[in-house]
């Protein structure tokens, strides 16, 4: 059964920009293997889940394929399966808008404009 070490591997399939980035994530405890917190050296086979805390988003993947050294992107990407949830639709919040060349708003206007933006 082939296997690697995690930050290798996280490296490889391009989910960290460089390997000294990928065991940091792991050494912070930013990544987890089988929902069991991984170090550097962990290691990974195909069929285990790993969820790594990469920039301010949380990517879980399922490795598919164990690769040593990095590969092109469209070969990383065959590597693994992407199992990340959809972020949460974000709200739309209308934004006050004046026309331009419209000058400075009067009183009137900017009490409504105040009371629009949630201010007393």
């Amino acid at each position: 059964m082939e296997s690697t070490r995690v930050d290798r591997w996280l490296w490889a399939v391009r989910l960290t920009k460089t390997r000294p980035d990928a065991a940091a994530a792991c050494r912070g405890g930013h990544v987890r293997v089988n929902d069991r917190p991984a170090k550097p050296a962990t290691t990974v086979s195909p069929g285990d889940e790993v969820r790594a805390r990469v920039g301010d988003k949380t990517r879980v993947v399922e490795v598919v394929r164990v690769i040593q050294k990095r590969v092109g992107a469209a070969d990383a990407a065959t590597c693994f399966i992407d199992r990340t949830p959809a972020p949460p639709p974000e709200a739309v919040v209308p934004v006050a808008r004046r026309e331009r060349g419209a000058g400075r708003p009067t009183k009137r206007e900017r009490r409504v404009l105040d009371r629009f933006r949630g201010r007393p």
